[in-house]
């Protein structure tokens, strides 16, 4: 049998009608119109005296719509503008173009008190579906109705001379910026988009991008957070902000930091018996061989070292926990690690109790927000389409919508194994499928082949995104 034989009687020709492609990215459009985001970005964005023939708040869905579909450049937009028979009027590329150059400061705030206002009715939406807010799991241990916040910066490279780009500490060129994610429910709450050449640990940008992603958070839910950052949140001004934070009547927020191992962390670790290191947890909370990894508190030997307080400036409540473990092939080591064989690692807490080996791993788990910058790159946050920084900042915007719209998308609208997904499954399996679109009695339908190994998970996905109400 000839191996080419299922395409003998093939040909092409560009004709084709009552096709739609992509046809999946509707139910997208139909998250944020029945969410009421589209309604609340229209009024953010309304400029007085001005009427665009595309109104700004539906354009800024729609670039969203296009990212979450794996658009990149503004001309991906076509997608949706030419097949108009589903979508409608969608804005050509110099209006996009304009639409995200009036996207400055001010809006941007607006926009993003819009979008704290959508989330409390989508969180809404998400515990009547499911009874609760998906809660963070550690070690094996569910943290309930604790909201978590990771806080991580990336670099965005850039082949060209962009506004902002520059040499960064890796050595490469282009984009720092620093975001936070929900941990619960994989949302992108905030982004500040930072010239290449911005510090890993300016506690500045830490403290707005983390004030910025609490606001996110609805107000029901802010009783109990857990903040984590990796080493670069180390910074007396963002603990001092955190502990701060832990004031407030009603609300109770802990932290998880990475801490540097300086010449007083070397100096306490030298003087733990080894009788003090506990067991380290597994990710299902198994505990691990005593000889393969340990964890124990330096909180003690630096508060009350022989020359006293080594932690004079930090807050009281602050511990210091460390980890060792056997260092992989290749490791940088310090002098002390090369010496006793061991690889250290500390973070800091204001958790209170003796569960070391449980706090230990809580921090572990801040790598998870490696995979929300992953999937965050692969939703738009990879590549800048403009020199513009404004252009490229509105952007951003556009691109944390889409994080938000494919996280409602598998929180409200699916089940199963695509509950779970990633973007470039939902978009093989969801968003890319090609449909008929045809027309009677004044109305039009959404046919799906049947052949479509996921055209039930579709059907289900618009059926539920129609049964939303836009809130009055």
């Amino acid at each position: 049998m000839e191996l080419n034989q299922w395409a003998k009687d093939l040909s092409v020709e560009v004709g084709g009608h009552g096709v739609v492609s992509h046809a999946g990215s509707a139910v997208l459009r139909l998250l944020a119109d029945n969410t009421g985001l589209t309604g609340v970005l229209s009024k953010a964005l309304r400029r007085r005296g001005f009427v665009p023939v595309h109104d700004r708040g539906r354009v800024l869905v729609d670039t969203a719509v296009c990212i979450a579909d794996g658009g990149r450049v503004l001309s991906d937009l076509a997608a949706l503008r030419d097949q108009s028979e589903l979508y409608g009027s969608v804005a050509s590329d110099p209006t996009l173009w304009r639409a995200l150059q009036e996207i400055g400061s001010d809006q941007r705030a607006r926009i993003a008190t819009a979008r704290a206002k959508t989330r409390r009715e989508v969180w809404e939406l998400i515990e009547a579906r499911h009874g609760q807010i998906p809660p963070s799991t550690v070690a094996g241990v569910d943290l309930g109705k604790t909201i978590v916040i990771r806080m991580d910066a990336t670099i965005q490279i850039s082949h060209s001379d962009k506004e902002g780009a520059a040499g960064t500490f890796k050595g490469s060129f282009g984009h720092h910026p620093l975001a936070a994610w929900c941990d619960n429910t994989s949302e992108s709450l905030a982004l500040r988009l930072r010239p290449g050449n911005a510090g890993s640990n300016t506690a500045s940008d830490h403290i707005e991008v983390l004030t910025e992603a609490i606001a996110q958070i609805p107000a029901r839910h802010r009783h109990d957070l857990l903040i984590t950052v990796d080493g670069a949140g180390a910074t007396l001004d963002l603990i001092g902000h955190l502990t701060a934070l832990n004031t407030a009547p009603g609300r109770r927020v802990h932290y998880s930091v990475g801490f540097d191992l300086d010449h007083r962390a070397r100096t306490a670790i030298a003087k733990i018996p080894e009788k003090v290191w506990e067991h380290v947890c597994d990710r299902d909370g198994a505990p691990r061989d005593l000889d393969d990894a340990a964890v124990a508190e330096l909180t003690g030997l630096l508060r009350g070292s022989y020359d006293g307080d080594d932690l004079p400036n930090w807050p009281a409540d602050m511990r210091i926990i460390c980890r060792r473990e056997r260092p992989s092939s290749g490791a940088q080591l310090c002098a002390l690690e090369e010496a006793d064989g061991w690889r250290y690692q500390l973070c800091a807490t204001n958790t209170p109790g003796k569960q070391l080996a449980f706090l230990e791993a809580r921090h572990r788990a801040h790598a998870r927000v490696e995979d929300r910058v992953r999937c965050g790159k692969a939703t738009g946050l990879d590549h800048l389409p403009s020199t513009s920084m404004q252009i490229n900042a509105a952007w951003c915007v556009a691109a944390m919508i889409a994080t938000d719209l494919l996280c409602w998308l598998r929180l409200l609208c699916l089940d199963a194994s695509l509950a779970d997904a990633e973007p470039k499954t939902l978009r093989y399996r969801i968003l890319h499928t090609a449909v008929r679109l045809v027309r009677g009695q004044r109305r039009r339908k959404i046919k799906i082949p049947q052949t479509w190994p996921w055209a039930c998970d579709l059907e289900a996905a618009f059926q539920a995104a129609f049964a939303l109400t836009a809130p009055t």
